[in-house]
């Protein structure tokens, strides 16, 4: 069974992120590909001490172990797909994003390097600007870990502050739907070697 895992870092539980996130797993659910999504928006995320302890320990683990993480690095590890989505804040991704991405890099980079040719794809939500670099941001994190990352018929990027503004971004709806197609293709060419 084929597996794509979804974090959404927004805040907003059900917000914009969220909904690009589920028009993609629409696609790739037509497609037999499973899904889940993991809110970690809005929850304390510990940034990294650099403290080197899962370089030592070699056992899939961050030494923090009071919040989600180590969950979200097993879930990532477990996937076929991993979809990282933020809303940018201050030309960025959020506090959250920034710490999965942080700690879970070292942490399956330090453990022989375990997204390796895995399809990576970011989704990120602005309200005018500043949506390239939180893009540029997360597929940071796939390239660095050997991941092959997906696009779409444009950046996986849309217009949308309010809640219900990405419903009415008819392109970027499209967007999401294409990526989901792109991502189902990567992933079966990806399992048939």
């Amino acid at each position: 069974m084929m597996k794509v895992v979804a974090f959404n870092c927004s805040p907003r539980e059900n917000g914009n992120t969220a909904r690009m996130i589920k028009d993609v797993f629409k696609v790739l659910n037509s497609e037999g590909i499973e899904t889940e999504l993991v809110h970690v928006g809005g929850k304390d995320m510990h940034g990294c001490r650099a403290c080197g302890s899962c370089g030592k320990t070699k056992n899939m683990r961050c030494i923090l172990d009071d919040d989600i993480l180590n969950e979200c690095v097993r879930k990532m590890v477990e996937a076929d797909g991993i979809i990282i989505g933020s809303p940018t804040y201050f030309a960025d991704v959020t506090s959250e994003a920034k710490a999965l991405i942080d700690r879970a890099g070292y942490v399956t980079r330090n453990n022989g390097t375990a997204l390796r040719r895995k399809a990576g794809a970011a989704v990120v939500a602005a309200r005018r600007a500043g949506g390239i670099h939180s893009f540029d941001t997360i597929n940071h994190f796939f390239t660095i870990n050997e991941m092959i990352t997906v696009g779409s018929s444009y950046w996986n990027i849309t217009l949308a502050r309010a809640e219900g503004d990405y419903d009415n971004d008819a392109e970027g709806v499209k967007i999401m739907n294409v990526l989901g197609e792109n991502m189902a293709w990567l992933i079966k060419k990806i399992k048939e070697d």
